[in-house]
């Protein structure tokens, strides 16, 4: 167990599973109290807060509709009202939409830029509120921002390369207040959804200079140090976590 960050408190949106999981489980052991939002799976998300608070910490989980701003900026308020404070806010909640662009549904991209872009806006808008200096908004979004190697990916990677200049226009606009804003990328990590043995891994595994996927607390240990003192002089920072795929 490390206390780099004990006392503070932190948000992990899209936190019951994945890498969202990994992050909120990690901030705990490094001495944070943690809430995370979840959209469907309760037992899931339980499962987490019960490792967290095994570890001694404080936990909540909650069932957010992240294509709700309303519900979104409610999870921030409840937060600082059941745990005292807001110290780290991680944008993780996305969504994942893929097909040709002739395919793709307005309500697909109105999905994708609710959940992938307006969520972390809201939220950061929301948490900055509460936050004293020292504070962490740290986003989560994706190395198809920065490189496009398979056909489909034109929304998702046009959500996930908003979070670029939102991160670098509130690192500016925050320094003042001594909080920090970055982005880490992830690549190819071994989740559920893209599970390091699937039917294309050995294809992604290519791409990347180390040739493998990441593990899950790969990421979660890049923004354990974002969040702790080891960052306080980073901001509006591109973390790519991606095992070369974009060298």
């Amino acid at each position: 167990m490390n206390n780099a960050l004990d006392g503070k408190v932190a948000l992990v949106t899209g936190g019951g599973r994945g890498i969202g999981a990994a992050v909120a489980l990690r901030l705990a052991e490094e001495g944070a109290d943690v809430a995370l939002t979840f959209q469907q799976n309760q037992r899931r998300a339980d499962g987490v807060v019960d490792q967290i608070k095994a570890v001694g910490r404080m936990a909540i989980a909650m069932q957010v509709d992240s294509s709700d701003p309303a519900a979104v900026v409610g999870a921030v308020d409840r937060v600082v009202g059941e745990l005292g404070r807001l110290d780290i806010l991680v944008n993780n909640a996305g969504a994942f939409l893929l097909g040709p662009l002739e395919q793709l549904s307005l309500e697909e991209f109105e999905q994708t830029v609710a959940v992938n872009v307006r969520a972390p806006f809201v939220a950061a808008q929301a948490a900055v509120r509460h936050m004293r200096a020292g504070g962490r908004v740290i986003n989560i979004g994706s190395n198809a921002a920065e490189r496009a190697v398979f056909p489909g990916f034109a929304l998702y990677a046009m959500s996930k390369t908003t979070l670029i200049g939102l991160t670098k226009a509130l690192g500016r606009e925050l320094g003042g207040r001594a909080i920090t804003v970055n982005l880490v990328n992830p690549g190819a990590t071994d989740t559920e959804l893209n599970p390091a043995d699937g039917p294309n891994a050995d294809t992604i595994n290519g791409f990347t200079a180390l040739g493998h996927f990441a593990e899950p607390s790969d990421v979660a240990a890049t923004v354990a140090f974002l969040a702790g003192p080891g960052g306080r002089y980073i901001t509006g920072a591109t973390v790519n976590v991606d095992g070369g795929f974009t060298i």
